[in-house]
């Protein structure tokens, strides 16, 4: 029997703000000799040589989202609107650490208009029958995207802590199917991406909801067995239940222009980390060569 590829997806922007932030708190920016900072861009590196080290995957794909604007914010104004601009010190990150990972032999992913999410999707939807897939994010919307093939590995913390999902745990901690999940969200809401749900229904409540009745269509249909307060409240905000509904749905038909051979991981050469630390990125090859020694 022949052992199936292991594939780590990385949600880039993920790891690039919490590695920003953790250092960032402590005035760590980690400069160049030109002043440029580099603390998220490393921190991001390390973390995933790390994952790679821990999780031993064959195959790796980093994702990214290509700006601020998506198709979720022509949906809707208020999406992630209340979500403050990136601090000045992190601007020149995100292509720095597109530029490392590339530079190291892993393949970057962005597609504008799209969210990382909606091509974490895709690529699970593309590569679930090929390979095993472990994804790594802080995101819990994620969690819809749960396949018996496929496990998301939140950040906890540190490089190495983290609390993993399956489509079994799921399942028993949820009582639904991952793909229920986005439904769940649709009437709570997310705060952090500026989208309401149904006011006055919280996460419990909408959680019950489609333990229930299965799906929001089969709520529609059930609102006279609703209690009169619940019953109301939806019938006030159809049009924002529907709305979130397409806003907490991730995508999983992205186009991904790669062929699942590309995202083989390489053999670390010494002289790529040479090259890296003579750029002035000295933490990265420090950490590299501590687990790889290159």
């Amino acid at each position: 029997m022949t052992t199936k590829p292991k594939l780590l997806i990385i949600d880039g922007m993920a790891l690039l703000f919490r590695s920003f932030f953790a250092s960032a708190a402590m005035g760590h920016f980690i400069r160049l000799a030109d002043g440029t900072p580099t603390n998220g861009a490393q921190g991001f590196v390390r973390h995933v040589l790390t994952a790679q080290s821990i999780m031993k995957p064959t195959h790796m794909a980093v994702c990214w989202d290509m700006g601020a604007h998506t198709f979720r914010n022509d949906l809707f104004d208020g999406y992630k609107a209340n979500r403050p601009a990136p601090p000045e010190e992190m601007l020149p990150q995100f292509d720095m650490a597109k530029n490392l990972a590339q530079q190291i032999g892993w393949k970057n992913f962005g597609v504008q208009g799209m969210e990382a999410d909606d091509l974490i999707g895709s690529m699970i939807t593309k590569w679930q029958n090929e390979a095993d897939i472990t994804v790594i994010s802080g995101d819990k919307d994620l969690l819809q995207l749960l396949r018996p093939s496929t496990e998301i590995a939140f950040t906890k913390k540190g490089y190495t802590e983290y609390d993993i999902y399956t489509h079994a745990r799921f399942h028993e901690e949820y009582r639904i199917e991952p793909a229920q999940f986005a439904q769940v969200k649709a009437f709570m809401g997310d705060t952090s991406d500026g989208y309401p749900g149904v006011k006055g229904i919280g996460p419990k409540q909408a959680l019950t909801l489609i333990q229930t009745y299965g799906s929001i269509d089969n709520i529609l249909a059930s609102l006279a067995e609703l209690k009169p307060g619940q019953r109301t409240k939806i019938q006030e905000n159809i049009k924002m239940l529907q709305l979130s509904y397409e806003l907490a749905t991730i995508q999983t038909d992205v186009p991904i222009e790669a062929d699942f051979t590309s995202l083989v991981l390489p053999n670390y050469q010494a002289q790529t980390f040479k090259t890296i630390e003579e750029s002035g990125y000295t933490l990265i090859a420090k950490h590299a060569r501590s687990l790889y020694s290159v």
